[in-house]
């Protein structure tokens, strides 16, 4: 029972590991035109969600193939079904800590199998854009994984999970911290998550407005404006947009080092294209340009499919009881003259073997 449930958690690991592009030959949208709002512009208002099983990249089963097979769709979300009954069933209450698995899947390990699955929601569905079950979300390059990093871009990389990781709150993820959401699910760009990947968008004249389920964040979109200076950095960066026909295209700089997408830094730019391709679906498309970081431009697409509204306040605890509680964590792990960034001990304070704790 056990390895079937360990067999079953790695699958949808790799499925899900999560947890970005000028639109690909396949996926040109159906000839549909968005409804206009009162200012004539395409509406693209209403919640939606990017919810998907299907992952940033591609696995390299898959090569250069953009869509899988009907039969390759079905056999995914059938184990992720499968894999979601398991991990809810109950929990035998004399079942110890140590006896749980160290890997129990969608990339949680050790302590962080404390949760079950019940409060996520990742989609049930493989991503499905004009028909085409996706393999991926990233689509250029051709093979859907994401470019080599510069040099500089590993330095910068390395330089994040660094030991001295939980010396201050400062240190932590801006998560933990309240500050943004998880991943990149305010983006930009703006890629799903294991849950809250809901968003509702409004629009007015002058900008178009996005509020983002994860950590109740907002992102301001000026229409036909001049960006900042660039020595203004703000989270989420700064978008300005203007209307190509029924697509909304949105190009942001100026974002936060902080919050640099797998290391990039404050010099990326995030081309957002927009289009409403049915009354239940808008095709987002974003590339992604750091020359410093990245040695090549990256470009996806993500389904943003119609949900039921309304969208519910996400409460980030501001100072929230894990912060000191991980922090108190280090310090007494330094008193034993342990590294807290080390990773997992066994007894002896040597190293754990792989996959024990």
């Amino acid at each position: 029972m056990k390895s079937a449930a360990l067999s079953i958690a790695a699958v949808i690991s790799a499925l899900a590991a999560a947890p970005t592009f000028a639109q690909s030959p396949a996926a040109k949208p159906p000839a549909y035109h968005a409804p206009r709002n009162a200012f004539g512009q395409p509406d693209l208002e209403g919640v939606w969600t990017n919810a998907t099983l299907t992952t940033l990249e591609r696995d390299p089963k898959y090569s250069e193939r953009l869509a899988m097979t009907p039969q390759e769709a079905a056999a995914i979300e059938h184990a992720n079904a499968k894999f979601i009954a398991q991990a809810n069933a109950p929990t035998d209450p004399k079942l110890k800590t140590t006896d749980l698995p160290y890997e129990c899947g969608r990339g949680f390990k050790g302590s962080d199998c404390g949760y079950n699955f019940a409060w996520t929601d990742p989609g049930t569905e493989v991503m499905a854009i004009a028909g085409e079950k996706r393999t991926s979300i990233i689509v250029d390059p051709p093979n859907g994984r994401l470019p080599p990093l510069t040099d500089e871009g590993r330095t910068r990389l390395a330089a994040r999970f660094r030991r001295g990781a939980f010396d201050g709150p400062e240190s932590r993820s801006l998560g933990e911290r309240c500050i943004l959401s998880f991943g990149s699910a305010a983006g930009p760009p703006m890629l799903p998550l294991l849950y809250n990947n809901n968003y509702q968008i409004y629009q007015s004249k002058d900008e178009v407005s996005i509020l983002v389920e994860m950590v109740h964040d907002l992102r301001h979109i000026r229409l036909d404006a001049q960006h900042l200076p660039p020595s203004i950095k703000e989270w989420m960066g700064d978008s300005v947009g203007h209307w190509e026909g029924d697509t909304l295209v949105v190009e942001t700089t100026n974002m936060r080092p902080e919050q640099g997408f797998r290391g990039a830094g404050g010099d990326t730019k995030v081309t957002e294209r927009f289009t409403r391709i049915s009354p239940t679906q808008i095709l987002y498309r974003f590339t992604v340009e750091d020359p410093e970081i990245y040695t090549r431009p990256f470009s996806g697409e993500v389904a943003l499919n119609a949900a039921r509204g309304p969208i519910y306040e996400y409460a980030c605890h501001e100072g929230n009881y894990a912060m000191p509680g991980i922090l108190a964590g280090a310090r007494e792990m330094e008193k034993e003259g342990r590294d807290p960034g080390a990773g997992p001990r066994d007894a002896s304070g040597a190293p754990a073997a792989e996959g024990s704790e």
